[in-house]
């Protein structure tokens, strides 16, 4: 599903297996959608400019820690309900997907 990778581009990682399972399932259900949120991830996981389906999280969820640092959060609308969030790490050029799903995440955090 992946496009190939490019000279620039960021490498994806699950956090979790939940989080690897809610991207097949969004796979399955929006094919299109799912390859563009990955596509985007992979070129431009951090837009200076939040659009309506890709922004950075605001207040308690803006940030998670990974290991022992915070990273922002971010998110896309992959469908009306689906959703992905993940950790932008700029120090190892890597997107951790923490959420994917077809449904909107819980805020448990």
């Amino acid at each position: 599903m992946a496009p190939p990778p490019g000279p620039k581009d960021w490498d994806i990682r699950f956090r979790t297996n939940d989080a690897a399972r809610g991207w097949e399932e969004l796979c399955r259900q929006a094919p299109g959608n799912t390859l563009a949120a990955w596509t985007a991830m992979r070129r431009n996981p951090a837009p200076r400019t939040d659009s309506r389906r890709h922004a950075r999280l605001h207040g308690r969820l803006s940030t998670a820690k990974l290991d022992d640092r915070f990273l922002s959060r971010w998110q896309i609308e992959v469908t009306g309900a689906g959703r992905v969030w993940y950790l932008v790490d700029p120090d190892k050029a890597t997107v951790w997907i923490d959420y994917a799903g077809p449904g909107h995440p819980k805020a448990t955090e």
